[in-house]
């Protein structure tokens, strides 16, 4: 259904030149929004409306036969001057427009404007504006349009921007990052049946990162549910437990306040929702108003139970070596956290995710604990006598001991003692929390304070990295040494969007953090994320008055998780996005061939076929950098990190250097 409808005045438009369109022939012209089928016949031009009145198939591509125009989808004829089918076969014809032949061409009598009734998805896509969603991430397609002219609508406000992007599921991961960076909503856009199944990876990310990401899909229509339609599916069911929100918007649905519980879903639980929208349901009339989130939210801003938090604040004062432990949950509670650090003079160790959080150069910094991390990280733990963690999952990636005394501090009260029992479980707000524990603390701790072995212990950990920078196999440069030269060249407050695989245990370990906001997929470990998480971050850095206003965008990956989007190069090409990634070309899935190793099994099928990426990033328009050698490597890094506009740094590495 269109909500579009022509007005009662009329006016006379051009619509052809004179002999541009041949005896027997037809062809579809659109003029200022409306467009007719055009038809040359026995000397005489017609126009016709362009949608055959029974599956609204596009006459304009049809062909005249036997004097008839068939239409190109189901084979019903008309006549190409009057509309009218053969011998009255039919119950109805095709409207038909007067036509003119003028010296200069050939002329139709036309609406002299269309005139559009305010929709369902006009009344949803404003209740997503009022609640603050700025960016729409997708693909417009034949089950979403209503949708899209809404979206169309409120970007030509200046309440919402688009990105049309080259893969739905890159779409779902640029607001995944986005949600993850801000806190806030981004949607994403699909038609039905494979458009929203390609974004379920993304939204999955979301769901697990706890990333508030809305979905807006695309549906057949109503009447032909249940029937097996073309690109039906059940998309309630196929979203299963990724949607905590999953709602189709019908006809005489409450449209404003499903738009609205979307988001307040997807914000508060920090999770994923979804809205389907049958396509005839989409561009239904509605005069309702947008809803808006006045009223319809609370501060969330509330402190643990004032025992609970007076036995922490005992435990800590009582501590010698008191390590504090945060997680991708403290991300926006980080001053109120390191002030009560500095109180304690307790070492401050991140989870992956976390990285960054505090600065490596802050001087009770000591980087990423586990896996991905450093010695640094580790020693503290083990040398600890209490532990207080705050917004993390205890994930065996991190390898926080059940072995020490810990205090474990969460918003989600599922979260706390998740997989092994802590000494001291507590639910509230992370930074009402700390700024309490700061006053129950402050001039008061017995902690020896430990800023000087802070200082040894990166000396010690500095001077290992300076080895591993001279390793050279003759076939690559070494990680150790695109990281430290990464250190030096990526602006301070950028953005860094990381993939998954050696790449980004070599980032954890190796790149030091000034003020770099660092994302990545953390519980799903997807391959691929990095650089559509990249088109996300960047649209943060267009948001004038924002914490992340004018910050540069530099993201890393491997040429395997590269390979997962690479066209959406041509995206960030499109929208002009200044941004900078940088891609390590090892020709293999370097990190599955290690596990196969020592798994004691054959390396098998993880090398790749790539081209020369630097070429690839020129074709799509970009900026193309090849760097092969570590003579040029900083200077490589500073040309791509320079250039306006979107660049991709290749960098040839040794897959086992890492």
């Amino acid at each position: 259904m269109s909500p579009v409808r022509p007005s009662s005045e009329t006016t006379w438009k051009k619509a052809l030149d004179l002999g541009e369109l041949e005896e027997g022939r037809v062809k579809s012209v659109t003029l200022d929004g409306l467009t007719v089928c055009m038809t040359h016949w026995e000397g005489r031009y017609g126009a016709l409306d362009d949608r055959c009145p029974h599956q609204g198939g596009p006459l304009g591509e049809g062909s005249i036969e036997n004097g008839h125009l068939r239409c190109p989808w189901h084979g019903w004829d008309y006549c190409p001057l009057t509309g009218q089918p053969p011998d009255g076969g039919y119950d109805d014809g095709v409207a038909t427009h007067p036509v003119q032949v003028r010296d200069d061409g050939i002329y139709v009598e036309l609406p002299l404007r269309l005139e559009r009734d305010r929709t369902v998805s006009d009344v949803v896509v404003e209740t997503l504006a009022n609640w603050d969603v700025r960016w729409v991430f997708g693909m417009v397609g034949h089950s979403n349009l209503n949708v899209a002219e809404a979206i169309r609508l409120q970007q030509e406000a200046g309440s919402m921007r688009y990105i049309g992007i080259r893969h739905e599921g890159a779409a779902a991961f640029a607001c995944s990052a986005y949600g993850k960076l801000t806190g806030r909503s981004a949607a994403c856009l699909a038609i039905a049946g494979p458009g929203a199944t390609n974004l379920l990876t993304g939204l999955w990310d979301a769901h697990v990162d706890r990333s508030p990401v809305i979905a807006l899909t695309g549906q057949v229509a109503t009447q032909v549910l249940g029937t097996g339609n073309f690109q039906e599916l059940d998309l309630k069911a196929a979203y299963g437990q990724v949607a905590a929100f999953a709602q189709p918007v019908l006809a005489d649905s409450p449209h404003a306040e499903l738009a609205g519980r979307a988001v307040k879903t997807a914000v508060l639980e920090r999770t994923v929702s979804q809205l389907i929208f049958p396509d005839e349901v989409a561009g239904h009339a509605s005069e309702s108003p947008a809803g808006s989130p006045v009223g319809r939210v609370a501060s969330l801003e509330s402190p643990p139970p004032e025992s609970e938090l007076e036995r922490a604040a005992a435990a800590l004062r009582e501590a010698r070596r008191p390590v504090i432990i945060v997680g991708h949950g403290a991300r926006f509670d980080m001053p109120r956290v390191i002030a009560l650090a500095e109180e304690l003079g307790a070492p401050v160790l991140t989870t992956f995710k976390a990285k960054g959080l505090i600065s490596d150069h802050h001087p009770l910094g000591c980087g990423v604990l586990g896996r991905s991390g450093t010695p640094i990280a580790s020693w503290f733990m083990n040398e600890s006598d209490l532990l207080l963690v705050l917004g993390a999952s205890f994930s065996n990636h991190t390898g926080i001991t059940p072995k020490k005394r810990t205090i474990q501090i969460d918003r989600d009260p599922m979260a706390l003692a998740k997989f092994h029992s802590v000494d001291m479980p507590i639910v509230g707000d992370l930074g009402v929390a700390t700024a309490q524990l700061l006053d129950r603390v402050s001039g008061q701790r017995a902690s020896i304070g430990q800023v000087d072995e802070v200082a040894a212990r990166w000396s010690i950990w500095r001077k290992e990295k300076e080895r591993r920078r001279e390793d050279d196999r003759g076939r690559g440069i070494n990680s150790a040494a695109l990281f430290e030269a990464l250190t030096r060249c990526v602006p301070r407050d950028a953005i860094m969007p990381v993939d998954v695989g050696n790449n980004t245990y070599s980032f954890g370990r190796y790149f030091e953090c000034a003020e770099q906001a660092v994302l990545m997929s953390g519980y799903l470990g997807s391959i691929g994320f990095a650089f559509p998480a990249a088109l996300g971050a960047w649209c943060a850095t267009q948001e004038q008055g924002t914490p992340f206003s004018g910050r540069s965008v530099v993201s890393i990956s491997g040429d395997g998780g590269f390979g997962q989007y690479p066209f959406e190069l041509t995206t960030a090409v499109k929208y002009g996005m200044n941004l900078t990634h940088v891609l390590l070309h090892n020709g293999e899935l370097g990190k599955i061939s290690k596990e196969q190793r020592f798994g004691q099994w054959p390396v098998w099928e993880t090398s790749l076929h790539n081209p020369d990426f630097s070429q690839y990033a020129e074709l799509c328009g970009a900026k193309g950098v090849r760097i092969e050698s570590l003579g040029n490597l900083e200077a490589g890094l500073n040309e791509g990190l320079e250039h306006e506009g979107p660049a991709l740094v290749e960098v040839i590495c040794d897959a086992n250097l890492v």
